[in-house]
């Protein structure tokens, strides 16, 4: 372990006051990981994460001297991701929102053949009977966000399911995570 390491939050902000990059590159090391995980868990892709990784960074950086002294540097980090993945939803309106990604890189996506009517709609039964084993908040969810005609904003989905906006990201992982061990688990 180097002596970085070893330093607290507060000792580690002094240090990159004064510009030394070893320090930088230790605050990263210690909250890259939190902040990369707050985009997706409210469902940005992976590279929407990595950007807003880097825009909490540089605002760290930014507001580096009003920081004060006793300041919880991991709540603050993750407030600041977290307002950035919230602007970023606002601004994207779901596009940027891995639907696809969940639902496509899946292995129980409705792909099949062209022309062969028969598995697909084998696979949509197969689909539909996972989705009626999951609890109905899940189930709701889940039709709601992928399968209505036109998925609703997030702010929608949170009114009508009564959940908090921030919370329907993290819940539609779990939920599409107990689908698909269902579907496993269906065969």
């Amino acid at each position: 372990m180097t002596k970085l390491q070893h330093l607290t939050d507060q000792e580690l902000l002094q240090q990159c006051r004064q510009g030394q990059a070893n320090a930088w590159q230790q605050v990263i090391t210690r909250y890259e990981r939190l902040i990369f995980s707050i985009p997706l868990n409210y469902g940005l892709t992976r590279a929407d994460a990595a950007d807003i990784a880097q825009l909490t960074f540089t605002t760290l950086v930014e507001h580096l001297d009003r920081l004060r002294d006793d300041s919880n540097l991991g709540g603050w980090l993750a407030t600041v991701a977290r307002r950035h993945t919230l602007h970023h939803l606002r601004k994207h309106k779901r596009e940027a929102v891995g639907q696809e990604k969940d639902i496509a890189e899946s292995h129980f996506l409705l792909n099949t053949p062209a022309g062969d009517a028969t598995a697909y709609w084998e696979r949509v039964n197969w689909l539909n009977q996972g989705l009626e084993l999951l609890d109905q908040r899940c189930r709701q969810l889940l039709l709601l966000l992928y399968f209505a005609e036109e998925p609703p904003a997030y702010e929608e989905v949170a009114a009508q399911l009564g959940l908090r906006v921030g919370s329907i990201g993290p819940i539609r992982g779990r939920c599409l995570d107990r689908l698909r061990a269902i579907l496993v688990e269906r065969g």
